[in-house]
């Protein structure tokens, strides 16, 4: 089970993810993703989440990639953000020159 909690906020647009992102949920994630694209840059707030699978850890990749802010806590969460960044390049950084 996840809950998605989407705060529009006047400089940012935060989904708040509590639960697994795993399964059917990842679908749901993207969804909620598709529909609060704007102007605004996307803060993907996992601090809530108890476990990722694969195919949440590929959505995770694809929007990182496309300029989403990944906050995590705790151990394995902090760690799988950490990796994502380092094998996934943002738009938001520029070519050859790692994201800061």
């Amino acid at each position: 089970m996840l809950k998605i909690t989407v705060h529009r906020e006047p400089d940012r647009i935060r989904l708040k993810l509590e639960g697994d992102l795993a399964g059917l949920w990842v679908s749901e994630v993207e969804d909620s993703w598709r529909a609060t694209r704007g102007d605004r840059p996307l803060y993907l707030d996992l601090t809530g989440v108890e476990h990722i699978d694969r195919a949440g850890r590929y959505l995770l990749g694809l929007l990182h990639c496309s300029g989403a802010h990944l906050i995590a806590s705790g151990i394995s969460t902090t760690e799988l953000v950490r990796t994502l960044k380092d094998q996934w390049p943002s738009r938001a950084a520029a070519p050859n020159e790692p994201e800061r």
